[in-house]
């Protein structure tokens, strides 16, 4: 049986995307912490005010980015368990912000932008990574 080399860049992708889900999960607390904190946001349209309550998402952000933060930690293992975890929190993530578009567009934009080369990152070299990177 021979021992296949590690891929340099395979560990590169995934330290990369472990370090992006550690920020994304910041980002993402961080806008759930302030939908709860300030859970009413007044919309200005062109023929109405409206006025939305935030907690419930704001909530669910919280929760959903100290998650990805705990995976992004775990990512660092190089377990097969922590990519598929990775690659399904940062979809979930992913799905999350696109609902979440209404309310900080740009802000979401930009999360999906990371979570899309999370994604990316984790499945580009999955074979190339053992168990005790």
């Amino acid at each position: 049986m021979t021992s296949r080399e590690v891929s340099g860049w395979a560990i590169g992708w995934t330290a990369f995307a472990a370090i992006m889900m550690m920020i994304i999960g910041f980002f993402q607390s961080f806008a759930g912490l302030v939908a709860v904190l300030e859970d009413e946001i007044l919309v200005v349209t062109p023929d109405y005010l409206l006025k939305l309550d935030v907690t419930t998402w704001g909530w669910i952000h919280l929760f959903l980015g100290i998650v990805v933060i705990l995976a992004g930690f775990a990512l660092f293992s190089g377990a097969v368990w922590a990519r598929i975890v990775g690659v399904l929190l940062a979809v979930g993530s992913l799905i999350a912000m696109f609902a979440w578009l209404p309310y900080y567009p740009i802000w979401a934009i930009i999360i999906i932008t990371m979570n899309v080369f999370v994604i990316w990152a984790l499945t580009v070299h999955g074979r190339d990574i053992s168990a005790d990177v």
